[in-house]
Formats: structure tokens, C-alpha cells, sequence
């Protein structure tokens, strides 16, 4: 892929499914209440991050490529 990404998870919105954590354990962890965090807020872009934020049930994960902002996940309609 090339880009960067910033990653995001939108905490008032995650309910804790760790369908973030099943997809791409490497670049999410949850807190004690649950709540899904990125390891790291930038990292290069990687399908395992793609999945994780499309397998959200809430889509609390937001994907933007570093410098432009533009949106990877969701995708603006």
C-alpha cells in the first residue's frame, strides 16, 4: 500500500466487541473498561488494520492518511 494512516478509535462509540483486537492484534489493545485503543497512532497502512475497522459492529475505528486527513475507514459518502 505505501501510505500512512492515522488511527483512531472513537471511544464514546466502542463497545468493546475486540473484534479490533481478533483482526489485528499488533495494532489495537483494550483498556480495563474495554475500550479499544491503537497501539500507535500513526503506523503504515496494512490490511490487518482495514479488516479491524470494517469488522467494528459500531464503526468506532477511523482511518485518515497522515498529511491529507483524507478518509481510508469510513469511507466518505
Amino acid at each position: 500500500m505505501g501510505d500512512r494512516w492515522h488511527v483512531e478509535v472513537d471511544r464514546s462509540v466502542c463497545i468493546g466487541s475486540a473484534q479490533c483486537l481478533h483482526h489485528a492484534p499488533d495494532h489495537f489493545r483494550l483498556d480495563s473498561a474495554r475500550q479499544s485503543h491503537p497501539t500507535a497512532s500513526d503506523t503504515d497502512a496494512a490490511e490487518p488494520v482495514l479488516a479491524a475497522a470494517e469488522s467494528c459492529p459500531v464503526e468506532a475505528i477511523l482511518i485518515t492518511l497522515v498529511g491529507s486527513g483524507e478518509a481510508v475507514f469510513p469511507p466518505e459518502e
